[in-house]
């Protein structure tokens, strides 16, 4: 995706079983992507998250964090670990083909399709920075 690209107009499902609109989320927005529900690393980089939630929201920012498990699965991985980002199930696949972050990947000599790991900010000017940030 190229700078200035806006959010693409896809939806995704919330835990609670409603659709969001990405192109309606107030701005800016950071919209990231993780692999897999209660893994390692997809449950660390989702509590860092909830932890700067308080600054994101201070600087007026919305977070999302997308991958393909249901809505169901994001409402028990967030009440497992206690976490405040808002978690969004792309079901049909139709937002990782949007912001190109399905693809080829390769573990332990295997290769399968699944999600890359990536995290896009939208809407901020140039004096804004994510919390935490240098």
């Amino acid at each position: 995706m190229d700078e200035g690209t806006p959010i693409p107009a896809v939806s995704v499902t919330l835990a609670d079983g409603t659709l969001l609109s990405l192109a309606d989320l107030p701005t800016p927005a950071v919209v990231y992507f993780y692999p897999k529900d209660d893994t390692s690393g997809c449950t660390r980089e989702a509590q860092d998250f909830s932890a700067l939630g308080e600054a994101f929201a201070a600087a007026g920012a919305s977070v999302v964090g997308i991958s393909k498990e249901s809505a169901a699965s994001k409402a028990k991985f967030a009440s497992k670990y206690a976490l405040t980002v808002t978690l969004a199930a792309d079901d049909s696949g139709e937002a990782c083909d949007a912001f190109g972050v399905w693809g080829e990947k390769s573990m332990y000599g295997r290769t399968y399709m699944g999600i890359e790991r990536a995290t896009f900010l939208f809407g901020a000017t140039a004096r804004w920075s994510a919390p935490g940030a240098r």
